[in-house]
């Protein structure tokens, strides 16, 4: 086995999961990395996230886990509710977002990981906030890049962990249309108040073409309301958040019990974020000295709850490949795919096993430890 090279640089255009463990691994095996983000900060916001399974490892070897455990949410459990508002079912034993609450897996804040994580990363690395990447050049030198602000450098490797709507992507291999596929469905995630009183105790509505979940965290202070409906390719922009609240509010007016106070909190909320429920899949990976990991190459969706796993995975896989071929890239960012496909795979199939609703436990185990980190 090769030793992996020291000195060799990687710009990382995103802090998002996957950017920063990618951060963390490769410097741990002497790669120089920048890591680029759009925001003026470390994203906060979003949705309550699952670790599970072998991702949970890769946290255990960042020296994470513990302050990751102490972070989880602590749902009792949860009440299902009919478009009217009126309770159908409950349940004491799982909640939909997390599933059974007596799992080693466990839920916690999209922004309390990142934040872990930055934490983590930060030495050693350098972060470029407020700017993003405009242009790629390779050449046997690597990839020189052109930067929205900064002066443009040359680095040894380029890695997209910048999600769905991936800028690396879209530069290295073409039109997002190519990898996206609709799953038919479209999601808005924002913070409040705990207007409801809820006390650890997630509540769902739906009525078969909209629906909502609210769930308490920091103490029971804040809410984060999850509201989305089912529709065909809108076409929407991503960036207009405006146009999204909107649309949002349209689909959603017609539903009972909290919707009408949800929808007035969601014209305000600072964190508000839409997107279609989709996957990314693509024949490769990589292409020369640039490299995907995570949402940005192979996103579940969020109707998987394994984004964030594989995420984790993927940066742990593709840092041990780069290490073992002594920082050719060559060698390593073939080994990285051929050694996760199978696991993204898996795990892309818990989101259309059963449309509509979660997969089936015995699926998730399989999907969730189909990948062993030293192999």
């Amino acid at each position: 086995m090769q030793q992996a090279a020291t000195n060799r640089t990687v710009l990382i255009s995103g802090a998002s999961v996957a950017g920063l463990a990618t951060a963390y691994w490769l410097r741990q095996h002497g790669w120089a990395p920048t890591v680029v983000e759009r925001a003026p900060a470390v994203r906060t916001g979003g949705h309550a996230i699952d670790v599970r399974g072998v991702a949970i490892e890769v946290l255990d070897r960042m020296g994470v886990l513990p302050q990751a455990r102490q972070a989880r949410t602590r749902m009792r459990g949860m009440s299902m509710l009919d478009g009217s508002g009126d309770e159908v079912w409950r349940s004491t034993e799982m909640t939909l977002s997390s599933g059974r609450l007596d799992s080693d897996d466990f839920e916690l804040l999209r922004e309390d990981l990142a934040g872990l994580l930055y934490e983590r990363a930060r030495p050693g690395a350098e972060f470029l906030f407020g700017d993003t990447v405009t242009a790629l050049a390779e050449d046997e030198d690597g990839v020189h890049v052109s930067f929205e602000h900064a002066p443009s450098r040359t680095f040894d490797l380029v890695v997209g962990a910048d999600g769905l709507h991936s800028t690396v992507r879209r530069l290295a291999f073409g039109d997002e249309a190519r990898f996206l596929h609709h799953l038919g469905s479209y999601l808005g995630v924002f913070s409040t108040g705990n207007f409801p009183g809820l006390d650890d105790w997630q509540v769902w509505l739906q009525d078969g073409t909209a629906s909502y979940c609210l769930y308490p965290v920091r103490g029971n202070t804040e809410l984060r309301a999850t509201l989305g409906f089912r529709s065909d390719p809108l076409g929407h922009d991503h960036r207009d958040t405006a146009a999204q609240r909107s649309l949002l509010a349209d689909r959603m007016s017609h539903l009972g019990g909290d919707t009408p106070r949800l929808l007035k909190e969601m014209e305000t909320a600072p964190d508000f974020y839409f997107d279609a429920m989709a996957q990314i899949r693509m024949d490769r990976w990589s292409a020369g000295r640039a490299v995907l990991v995570g949402d940005a190459g192979y996103c579940p969706s969020p109707l998987s709850g394994q984004g964030t796993s594989l995420a984790l995975a993927g940066a742990y896989v593709l840092a041990g490949e780069l290490a073992k071929a002594g920082g050719d890239h060559r060698v390593a960012l073939p080994r990285y795919e051929e050694r996760l496909r199978p696991f993204v795979a898996l795990n892309q199939a818990l989101a259309t096993e059963n449309p509509g609703g979660p997969a089936a436990e015995e699926s998730v185990d399989r999907a969730k430890n189909a990948l062993s980190l030293d192999g």
